[in-house]
């Protein structure tokens, strides 16, 4: 330990300690970066690594985040195919976009996850900023919450939440909290538990929300609940922040998986929304997003616009354009916007069946536990209920990769493995 004395000085073998830390006798130099740790192993990454590693052949990934087809490959969307050979043929230039993307993009974007017949959108009392996926919009909108939230700088996160959400927070000099949400004994909504926590929490200050496909555990509340937290939370004055990654993969239907955001703004709230197109566009790897602000005048529409360009500009300065045009002409053009969610409805559709398909193989392996969580959670992700032990079973024995709490995603469930995963599951829970 480093011992200072008053005058802020260290105690001079604590000096001798730290220059020999920082001094390469093999090369003779100085080095700067001596005293930095080695950080732990990305959880996820590691799982993969793990994986590829792995010679098995009937090995499983139950891991990535990203969709995959039904051979287990990454998938690219055919309408998006088609609009960037439409946006090849016109050969546009490279030049920067604006700090807040590109405007057609960002009120198509606003109406769809706000709705089409939104009145705030109509009455100009909303701000969207295009940013770099749903990770930059939480990031910018976590910026923009410390440094103008005039009330409690914490922000209150569901138990459990996506491994990302407290790092974000955290890293912007925000304090995180938690309000319970899963309950693991029914592997469902802790609807009670989440409404007493929400009563707690002191008022003003920032919940954050998944507006459907909850990650990890892929358990969503009913209408009436979020009908019911809206209400609640309304009444106690807390902000909602909702993180929106899903809209459209987990049920099939933009509106349905919206309903929260709608009813929300419907109920007078002035929300935070984070969206994003990885998931539902299949662009990934293009980073596009869109960071949304419900505000109450066109007064605060100007400060809250001008200062979000102030946070953007030394982060980031502008947002990627390829994936952005890409989106946008999707959604601005009646016939693509059509096929993409005729497309999107499939992707839905494939992860529910193999929801069925792996609650039904369990069943007939003679199961005797209640696999319905499976087929009742929705999203990429379920929450199996399986223990660190028989998670770490499955990865020694039978080659299928998860994360040790149980969360498997169901994008690297096919129609060729759902069986081999279905006896292997069974193995370690009899």
């Amino acid at each position: 330990m480093r011992r200072v004395y008053a005058s802020g000085r260290l105690h001079s073998s604590c000096k001798l300690n730290l220059l020999l830390r920082n001094f390469s006798v093999a090369t003779g130099r100085w080095m700067w970066w001596g005293d930095v740790p080695v950080g732990p192993p990305d959880a996820i990454l590691g799982i993969t690594e793990a994986f590829n590693k792995d010679e098995k052949a009937n090995k499983i990934n139950l891991g990535v985040g990203a969709y995959r087809d039904d051979d287990g490959k990454p998938y690219v969307l055919p309408v998006v195919r088609k609009v960037e050979e439409r946006l090849m043929e016109r050969r546009l230039n490279k030049e920067y976009i604006g700090i807040s993307g590109i405007p057609d993009f960002t009120r198509a974007s606003a109406r769809l996850a706000l709705g089409k017949e939104n009145e705030q959108i109509s009455n100009g009392l909303t701000v969207t900023v295009q940013t770099l996926s749903g990770t930059g919009a939480l990031r910018v909108g976590a910026a923009f919450i410390k440094r103008f939230f005039p009330f409690n700088k914490v922000v209150y996160l569901p138990s459990p939440s996506w491994g990302n959400h407290l790092p974000i927070f955290r890293d912007s000099g925000l304090e995180v909290k938690t309000y319970r949400y899963y309950d693991a004994d029914t592997c469902g909504f802790d609807f009670s538990g989440m409404m007493k926590d929400l009563e707690n929490i002191p008022e003003k200050s920032v919940v954050l929300l998944h507006a459907c496909a909850h990650n990890p555990t892929g358990v969503d509340p009913k209408q009436d609940q979020w009908q019911e937290m809206s209400h609640l939370m309304k009444s106690r004055k807390l902000l909602p922040f909702f993180d929106m990654a899903y809209q459209g993969f987990a049920s099939g239907c933009v509106d349905r998986d919206a309903f929260a955001v709608h009813q929300f703004v419907r109920d007078g709230h002035e929300i935070l929304l984070a969206q994003s197109f990885a998931k539902n566009m299949g662009l990934y790897g293009e980073r596009v997003g869109h960071l949304t602000l419900v505000c109450e005048s066109s007064d605060q529409v100007k400060a809250v616009e001008s200062q979000l360009k102030i946070i953007i500009r030394p982060m980031y300065s502008s947002p990627p354009k390829h994936g952005a045009l890409i989106a946008s002409e999707i959604l601005n053009t009646s016939e693509l916007y059509d096929q993409w969610l005729l497309e999107l409805k499939g992707l839905a559709e494939r992860i529910i069946n193999m929801r069925h398909k792996l609650m039904e193989n369990l069943e007939n392996e003679g199961s005797t536990r209640s696999w319905m969580h499976v087929k009742d959670q929705i999203g990429m992700f379920c929450y199996t209920g399986l223990d660190q032990n028989q998670c770490e079973r499955l990865v020694r024995e039978f080659s299928v990769y998860l994360t040790k709490d149980g969360r498997i995603s169901m994008a690297g469930v096919t129609t060729k493995n759902v069986g081999d995963l279905a006896h292997a599951i069974h193995t370690v829970t009899k």
